[in-house]
């Protein structure tokens, strides 16, 4: 009698997880803020290396290591690697930066973005066909982006390279036929030389904040690391075991935590214009995940034909 409640105890598992992973996802501006006074570059330095580290032990852990070595074998599969590699230190380094300087706001709606950054890069590079509801998302989107530009005079540039980054890493991310936990480990392995060389200099320029006898920073470096790998785990937990809808669904929980932690934690002023374009975002993405729904519904019972 127990198999039939076998599918929703994995569901209830995978929704476990997903919420563990978004919300710690959510969490990083508090976690963030405590490298204050560290330059965010120097934080991101220690985020690859740490990251590297811990995940080459999940990997031997796991036993994965033999699709790690098949894909240093592969220079043509290894160069998508190394552009996903480039993007996502591109977007940890700019959310860090978000952070230190309490533009937190700025974060989350480059978060709240990102779904209609992939449905637009989808539409321009891979040459798929926008629906009309997403197109009128896009649209909400980018006149929301325009208007902040043209009343607040400044142009969003921290949503607009986190939204941008994070939507180009997951066009390409898509391209490589690998786990996260291992795509994840091989995209810091790559970009470890580079960070071990900035180490080195900080530490001869005698700039570093590692190893000085700040055992507070040291413990939060590495725990940068540990805290970039675990969310992963569990989202990637959460992937096998629940639909594509529902991750879309638990994926806002993230820029959502972050929005209030900047409203009630950071209390960082939030002018009526920008909450306005936040509230067309939000319509822009309900729209986008009906359509996304719609789709979904309509392509089941083709298949079953």
């Amino acid at each position: 009698m127990s198999l039939p409640l076998q599918p929703d105890k994995e569901a209830t598992r995978g929704v476990i997880l997903g919420l563990l992973a978004y919300s710690i996802f959510g969490c990083f501006p508090l976690f963030f803020a405590l490298f204050e006074g560290i330059p965010a570059w120097e934080v991101l330095i220690h985020r690859v290396l740490w990251s590297c580290l811990f995940l080459a032990l999940l990997v031997t852990a796991l036993r994965r290591w033999s699709p790690v070595i098949g894909t240093l074998k592969r220079p043509q599969r290894l160069g998508r690697v190394l552009i996903c590699a480039v993007l996502i230190a591109l977007n940890w380094g700019i959310y860090i930066y978000a952070v230190e300087t309490r533009h937190v706001f700025q974060a989350s709606l480059g978060y709240f973005l990102t779904p209609l950054v992939n449905v637009l890069l989808g539409m321009l590079i891979l040459k798929e066909r926008m629906r009309a509801l997403q197109g009128v998302a896009v649209g909400l989107a980018t006149v929301a982006i325009a208007i902040q530009l043209v009343v607040l005079g400044e142009l969003p540039w921290i949503t607009l390279c986190l939204a941008l980054s994070f939507g180009a890493y997951g066009l390409f991310r898509k391209q490589i036929p690998l786990d996260g936990v291992t795509g994840l480990f091989l995209e810091t392995l790559l970009l470890l030389p580079a960070a071990l060389i900035a180490l080195f200099w900080l530490i001869n320029a005698g700039h570093s904040h590692f190893m000085i006898g700040d055992e507070r920073a040291n413990l939060l470096f590495m725990a940068s690391g540990v805290l970039t790998a675990l969310p992963l785990m569990a989202f990637a937990g959460a992937t096998q075991r629940l639909r594509l809808s529902t991750i879309g669904f638990l994926m806002y929980i993230n820029p959502t935590m972050q929005f209030f932690i900047a409203l009630l934690v950071f209390e960082e002023p939030l002018k009526p214009i920008q909450l306005v374009t936040f509230v067309m975002i939000w319509i822009g993405l309900a729209m986008y995940s009906y359509a996304a729904w719609q789709g979904r519904s309509r392509a089941r019972p083709a298949a079953a034909r």
